[in-house]
């Protein structure tokens, strides 16, 4: 997680505790970012889920909301 109240920044938490966050929050209010490849994505990935490849994060942090919390997979 990039940054989020509920969850300190960079902490990992467990599939779980992220799918019990977003069903009991509005789709709006988090960002899933998927940090696979296209073709993974492509493949299957969490509806809404943002597609940013991990080797291009670093120069996409701009395309993130830094005021929700963020979920990376």
């Amino acid at each position: 997680m990039i940054q989020g109240d509920l969850f300190p920044v960079g902490e990992n938490i467990s599939p779980v505790d992220v799918k019990t966050y977003m069903a009991e929050h509005e789709p709006e209010s988090y960002q899933l970012l998927d940090v696979r490849q296209p073709k993974e994505f492509a493949e299957s990935h969490l509806p809404g889920a943002v597609l940013i490849p991990v080797k291009e994060l670093q120069d996409r942090l701009n395309e993130v909301d830094r005021h929700k919390p963020t979920f990376v997979y």
